[in-house]
């Protein structure tokens, strides 16, 4: 890659922004805020809104659910507007590593389900739709946001390369990928039949 050329400073610019947008821990830092301690403490040690749920503040999780999104879903936004779609693919896979592997928290972040979904909206709402869709269908029937993020990060993956964008859906099976590892405690859980529920505490 050459340094030098104005494209490939963009492209490099613009993963960079998506990685430092991903890499606010808000989940964290709002329950530390509102004076609720370490969330890394409690439930599963995770950073995002699921785990934020289960200090028992629903506003606090749903906040936290929102600027996830929003870190993952404004750095594509942008980078789409200005620079077009390869450097908003870039942001996109920033913003997710910098959630799940923020430099500020020792490379130790969230599972990126929130920030899948922002990124996915960032792209266009088509994408987001599948995601939306079998996510809530799936909590609402089976109670288990880690099933839920899994079989709707999948169904997402396919609808991309369904409707014939190819350079977007090899982003997606990345994303997914990703959201697999960080859940394999989850599915081990989910397995064995100890999988904790949506709003369950601890």
């Amino acid at each position: 890659m050459d340094f030098t050329d104005t494209s490939s400073v963009a492209l490099i610019v613009s993963f960079a922004i998506g990685y430092l947008s991903g890499s606010v821990p808000y989940g964290l830092l709002l329950t530390r805020m509102a004076g609720l301690g370490d969330v890394r403490n409690i439930g599963s040690g995770n950073i995002g809104a699921t785990n934020v749920l289960r200090t028992g503040n629903k506003k606090l999780a749903a906040l936290t659910l929102l600027l996830d999104a929003l870190k993952g879903m404004v750095p594509v936004m942008l980078a789409r507007h200005f620079l077009g779609m390869d450097a908003a693919i870039l942001a996109g896979l920033g913003a997710f590593l910098g959630h799940l592997y923020p430099a500020w928290l020792k490379f130790r972040g969230g599972k990126g389900v929130a920030t899948f979904a922002g990124i996915s909206l960032g792209y266009s709402w088509h994408v987001l739709a599948p995601f939306a869709i079998v996510w809530i269908a799936m909590a609402f029937i089976f109670r288990y946001s880690s099933l839920a993020a899994l079989t709707a990060s999948v169904v997402t993956t396919a609808s991309v390369f369904y409707v014939g964008q190819t350079e977007l859906g090899l982003l997606y099976v990345v994303l997914t990928v990703l959201v697999f590892w960080k859940h394999r405690q989850n599915i081990s859980r989910l397995l064995s039949g100890n999988e904790s529920r949506i709003g369950q505490k601890g």
